[in-house]
């Protein structure tokens, strides 16, 4: 069998060879099939070690850059698959523009692993493989990281995120907060292409198994129990995408909300409401026509301190809210007349009397869903938001931490916010946990898994606990430790009750933040081209 085996794969460079761009699809579909929600990981690996030879093979930079390109288009066309559900929940696009939207905007993102593969070739064509491993290691971190803030940043999903377990992740565990997610990614490269070496070795079966057995520590449960005095009680309302908006749903949604929140209790609690969990404005000075479509009595007051009845004296509800910005409307029925000139996606914390306590407004907004790009260009073509409505959503100033004294000091990151690493938490003022609402009803099957794998990685490199309440799931109480203590599922109404998990000290991701994510590309950089002259030397003096 074994030999059979190794005279199938004898043939497989051949193969490549003669379907090189067929071959670099291939292996990033299979790349994407590590992500959640199937999480095949060993396939990943080999997949990423097939991409490492596609490139190193290669005669020249046209046929690098070729394939590169094609391998990130191919796996984050697959990985990005939820955004185009995205599109069936509007009606001013047709659904099926969202299946030729996400392969569009992957035509951009393909053009970082292409960058790393033309970096890693250019510099290390000519050397071992293995120094050729790091070199892509070192070139892919700094092109991830670069994914992540250029024009405002994308970076669903980082190539480390396979290596995350669906709840647990031993190993993720003790290396994410020494590196941080992008250079995680690097060493994801190296664990997957020294598949290359190894299955060209005598022996390599077991010399495979042995790295399978290693990376599968990465899935390994991480005992952690330790949680603070505070309690909480997190709700998952399962608000369909269809009902968001629809006004006659609105009492419905906050009767379900109220009854999953329970009452009070003698003691202090938080109480987390999801993004999109009130559809009432809340704060005062907006004109009246405004209350009156969302409140029945048009009384932002009375909506505020019904809340208040609802989660008790004793507790702080931090829920996720659309706040408006009021101006001079330049145009339309009410041309000259105060109205919405903007929009904040926001969350606010308010008390058991129903005052406001604090707020944080999103500073990562989603294009197309949040906000229309080049509106003047684009509108009269026909585009619009995915959101409902037509005034964009202005970006609030960045990571913040609400002190909410009794109530701990908490961070607030609203929905996708959650997945650009080194920027979900304030450096001079470290919360205790991250309080994350989201409405993940966008994001079809594949999209939940990976929010929340993601919240995991943030967790673990932070060093703090991740709290996410989400519309229609998946809910989750995640530890420092990335573990998922308690979760609700998508599809359903429920609540969780605990105490809020202990954060842990800084880590050193947490102090130094991409500073560290650059100075572990300059390591691998430095160890693929020094390295070989430096045993050179040595073996040369021996």
């Amino acid at each position: 069998m074994l030999e059979r085996l190794a005279a199938a794969a004898a043939k497989v460079p051949a193969l490549v060879q003669r379907f090189p761009a067929l071959t670099a699809i291939a292996l990033g579909l299979i790349t994407a099939c590590a992500y959640p929600p199937l999480h095949l990981w060993p396939l990943g690996l080999a997949a990423l070690a097939g991409f490492v030879w596609l490139i190193y093979s290669a005669e020249n930079w046209k046929q690098v850059a070729a394939r590169g390109w094609l391998f990130g288009w191919a796996h984050l066309t697959l990985a990005n698959n939820w955004i185009a559900t995205a599109f069936t929940h509007q009606a001013k696009m047709p659904e099926v523009l969202g299946w030729a939207a996400v392969p569009l905007l992957c035509l951009y993102l393909a053009v970082y692993p292409m960058l790393a593969a033309l970096a890693a070739h250019l510099l290390a064509r000519k050397r071992p493989v293995w120094t050729f491993e790091l070199v892509l290691a070192g070139a892919w971190i700094v092109t991830e990281w670069l994914r992540g803030w250029v024009f405002t940043g994308y970076p669903w999903p980082p190539l480390g995120l396979m290596l995350v377990g669906e709840w647990n992740a031993l190993g993720a565990t003790a290396v994410l907060p020494l590196m941080g997610t992008y250079a995680f990614s690097g060493l994801t490269i190296i664990l997957g292409s020294g598949l290359v070496r190894t299955i060209r070795q005598r022996g390599w079966l077991k010399n495979v198994a042995t790295g399978l057995i290693f990376v599968a520590l990465m899935h390994v449960p991480f005992p952690s129990k330790t949680v603070s005095t505070l309690r909480y009680t997190l709700v998952q309302p399962y608000i369909p995408q269809s009902e968001i908006n629809d006004a006659s749903k609105f009492e419905e949604q906050f009767e379900r909300l109220a009854r999953l929140t329970g009452k009070g209790t003698a003691e202090p609690r938080i109480v987390l409401w999801p993004e999109s969990g009130v559809p009432d404005y809340l704060e005062d000075g907006y004109p009246e026509r405004y209350y009156y479509a969302m409140t029945a009595n048009g009384d932002p007051d009375y909506a505020r301190r019904r809340i208040g009845r609802v989660i008790g004296p004793q507790a702080m509800l931090l829920t996720g809210v659309v706040n408006l910005n009021i101006g001079t409307l330049p145009d339309g029925p009410n041309k000259g007349r105060p109205g919405a000139v903007s929009a904040r996606n926001s969350v606010m914390a308010l008390d058991g009397s129903g005052r406001i306590r604090g707020g944080y407004d999103k500073a990562h907004l989603v294009p197309y869903g949040e906000y229309l790009p080049m509106r003047p260009i684009l509108e009269p073509l026909g585009l619009s938001r995915l959101v409902a409505g037509s005034i964009d959503y202005l970006p609030g100033p960045g990571p913040r931490t609400l002190d909410l004294g009794p109530y701990g000091k908490a961070g607030v990151m609203i929905c996708y916010e959650i997945v650009f690493s080194g920027h979900v938490a304030s450096r001079a003022n470290r919360p205790d946990y991250i309080f994350n609402p989201s409405n993940d009803g966008w994001f079809g099957t594949w999209g939940p898994p990976q929010h929340l794998a993601q919240a995991r990685m943030r967790a673990i490199e932070e060093g703090l606990p991740v709290l996410r309440s989400t519309t229609t799931g998946i809910s989750a109480v995640i530890d420092a430790n990335g573990v998922v203590r308690e979760h609700i599922g998508m599809g359903k109404a429920d609540k969780l009750d605990g105490f809020v998990p202990k954060a842990k000290p800084p880590t050193l991701f947490a102090q130094w933040g991409h500073a560290l994510t650059l100075a572990w590309a300059a390591v691998f950089l430095a160890l693929g081209l020094a390295l070989p002259r430096v045993l050179a030397q040595v073996r040369a003096r021996g």
